[in-house]
């Protein structure tokens, strides 16, 4: 007899986990970015009063430096950052965003929340807060 077996709650949480994620590509689209780009403006973001190093960001996203270092070539192609000299050590190398960077870091922004909103649609007030509950009680 084959019985379907019921999912996990590891499967479950994954699962949407993943369906949220597949959103996020997608709703990265209209800006042509890819999800480490974004993660990498994120960074550089996050870190407006330090501009942060090459490493940092490549720390950060937990790649290698030479792949932080394409990211970064990447999204200074399109004008959304731009290297400068570390005023601590002169022969490092700094990033910061450009302007486009922090417009387009605040539609990005707008676009996340819409999309959780959309996502999270299903849910009232009160199973969002039991899930934002259980969720802060596992982390």
């Amino acid at each position: 007899m084959d019985q379907q077996r019921p999912d996990t709650l590891r499967d479950l949480l994954m699962s949407s986990a993943r369906a949220l994620r597949r959103r996020w590509f997608v709703a990265l689209e209209p800006w042509q970015l890819s999800p480490h780009e974004y993660r990498a403006l994120q960074v550089i973001y996050r870190d407006t009063d330090r501009h942060p190093r090459l490493g940092d960001v490549a720390k950060a996203l937990r790649i290698a430096p030479r792949s932080a270092t394409e990211v970064v070539d990447r999204l200074e192609e399109r004008g959304l950052t731009e290297r400068v000299p570390d005023a601590a050590d002169r022969r490092a190398t700094c990033v910061r965003l450009t302007e486009a960077g922090r417009r387009i870091i605040g539609e990005l922004e707008t676009a996340r929340a819409d999309d959780a909103e959309d996502f999270f649609a299903a849910l009232d007030e009160h199973d969002r807060a039991e899930l934002r509950r259980i969720l802060d009680k596992l982390r």
